[in-house]
């Protein structure tokens, strides 16, 4: 049995870490509102923009047979993962790698390309699918090295994605990537922020464009849009100068904001876990310090008892 030394000497450190953790529930609580606000202010953007290019869905299907429509069979995937550059964030990692790995295992999904109504479905064995990535965050990195797949791009912190421009180097090199017919097929592997204790891994295609996931997204976002009453009727548009111009110009603006979107996304969902690992940590360290100061007590307790009947030994001889 520990001696009181111990036990004194364990409550004080628990009691430190205790301070740490609830330190770092406050620096992560003050992160996630920032990371929140920035998500809560792309959404109603992100949703008008999957929204028009739902309603030009008649130029989608006269302009995919080239370019960022262009429809291949799944020979090569470039999968981007979002991660965090540090841990102590819960399951947040894990669940990317659960993902990852469920992914490479069954890749039925990755072998599946479509746009529009015009599907192709890869006949090539699963084991020879090359599935090739890009990492956001040092976790991410760590992770697909242990898997032994090749990284075309590690970018260590997502956090400096704090504008569209920034996101400018990760998108040239899925777009000249794409277009260079060196992948098939692009997605994007990351955690969508639903509530602050709530946040869910998702698999989005980002290249060929892909009307039917476009639409799954705005399904997704149709709630946040009532509340910004954002809902959009299906309308018809005159497109000047032609439909292929139009596109050329909106598809990379797109997928840049696609990848950011997803980036946000993951901030938001790394700060909410963070912060809720720390106070589950914070209230673990309270109760574990609770039963210390028991224990401690009791054994104190047990001293003063023992001493007692020693003194009433003594003097009970003496008499």
């Amino acid at each position: 049995m520990a001696s009181s030394l111990d036990i004194k000497r364990r409550i004080r450190s628990i009691n430190s870490t205790r301070k740490i953790t609830k330190a770092m529930e406050m620096v992560s609580a003050a992160k996630m509102r920032r990371a929140v606000a920035s998500v809560l202010g792309i959404r109603p953007y992100a949703h008008s923009a999957w929204s028009v290019l739902t309603n030009l869905a008649r130029a989608f299907e006269s302009s995919q047979g080239s370019g960022f429509l262009a429809v291949r069979e799944v020979k090569s995937v470039l999968m981007v993962v979002v991660t965090s550059n540090r841990g102590l964030c819960g399951s947040f990692n894990t669940q990317v790698a659960k993902k990852i790995k469920e992914e490479i295992l069954h890749p039925e999904k990755l072998k599946i390309n479509r746009i529009g109504k015009k599907k192709i479905e890869s006949k090539i064995k699963d084991e020879d699918l090359k599935i090739d990535f890009i990492t956001i965050g040092k976790k991410g990195e760590s992770m697909v090295k242990k898997m032994q797949r090749e990284i075309v791009a590690a970018f260590e912190d997502g956090g400096k994605f704090a504008t569209v421009a920034d996101i400018k180097p990760l998108s040239k090199i899925v777009m000249e990537d794409y277009l260079a017919k060196k992948y098939d097929k692009v997605v994007v592997v990351y955690t969508d922020y639903v509530s602050a204790v709530n946040q869910q891994t998702r698999i989005r295609q980002v290249l060929p464009i892909s009307k039917i996931d476009i639409e799954k997204q705005i399904a997704e976002m149709d709630v946040l849009a009532k509340e910004y009453g954002l809902e959009e009727p299906i309308v018809e548009y005159k497109v000047e100068p032609s439909p292929e111009e139009v596109l050329e110009f909106i598809i990379p603006r797109l997928i840049e904001m696609q990848l950011f979107h997803a980036v946000l996304e993951s901030q938001a969902s790394e700060q909410s876990a963070r912060m809720l690992a720390m106070r589950n940590a914070t209230d673990a360290a309270g109760e574990m310090s609770e039963d210390l100061t028991l224990a401690y007590n009791q054994i104190r307790q047990g001293k003063i008892t023992q001493e007692i009947a020693e003194i009433s030994a003594g003097r009970a001889a003496l008499e």
